[in-house]
């Protein structure tokens, strides 16, 4: 199982989408994430970095191929570890298709006409957080608030960044998963590690990379599920992935 983010951590609910009887189940946090330490750091944490510890741990439990389930961004690195070790991946289990291509962040993140037209009050406090004539890079000025020196308002920003996801993620508002961030660490891990991938664009040499690569997972059995209404992680990437560009 390959969780979301990055930074969101796993919890034991997430054993509950395989059957017992009939798999192995294995959970992992990626780095900074859920227990892993140390917390929210970001030096030494990229996609190929987690890419070759998910290699490390199959070698390390001794798994000759495995399922590789994730969704969101863990849709992104379950795609990543299956075009890097394809010969590793037995089939994919992938929901909320997530590819960071640079239209996906700024459909989500900046005001460019995607999920703040459809979550004006949640982005309206996710935005103004950030003062005006910085607002036309939002993820640009949170980052350099996320990896600042002032601690309080690191926490602040990891809150706003946290919350605009978590109001959003769901078909409808979830209070239990706003809840999530009343814990400061979630917030710290999730905000510092996904803007400083999306920041980064990945690590990706180009932009649709994930894309482009499909044919060299084309032979792996595979299952997309993908909500017509994901507002994080829009249906035109799920359909890109099937059907090509």
């Amino acid at each position: 199982f390959v969780h979301g983010g990055p930074g969101g951590g796993t919890s034991p609910r997430d054993a509950r989408y395989f059957d017992p009887a009939s798999y192995r189940i294995i959970l992992f946090d990626q780095r900074g994430a859920g227990e892993s330490t140390p917390a929210s750091e970001l030096r030494e944490n990229n996609t190929w970095e987690l890419v070759e510890d998910m290699e490390k741990l199959r070698k390390h439990l001794g798994v000759d191929r495995w399922v590789v389930f994730g969704g969101s961004w863990g849709s992104t690195l379950s795609l990543t570890y299956a075009q890097t070790h394809p010969g590793k991946v037995k089939a994919l289990v992938l929901r909320g298709i997530f590819t960071l291509r640079r239209k996906e962040l700024d459909w989500f993140y900046e005001d460019k006409g995607g999920a703040c037209m459809i979550y004006p009050d949640h982005f309206e406090t996710y935005k103004n957080f950030i003062p005006r004539p910085e607002q036309n890079n939002l993820m640009g000025a949170y980052y350099r608030r996320l990896t600042g020196e002032d601690e309080a308002e690191r926490l602040a920003a990891a809150k706003h960044w946290s919350n605009w996801e978590m109001a959003t993620s769901r078909l409808l508002i979830d209070p239990s998963y706003l809840k999530r961030t009343e814990s400061d660490q979630f917030a710290l891990n999730f905000a510092r590690i996904e803007c400083h991938y999306f920041i980064n664009g990945g690590w990706f040499e180009t932009d649709s990379q994930l894309l482009d690569g499909v044919e060299k997972i084309r032979h792996i059995p595979g299952t997309i599920v993908q909500g017509r209404y994901d507002i994080v992680c829009p249906a035109e990437t799920a359909y890109k992935l099937r059907f090509g560009p």
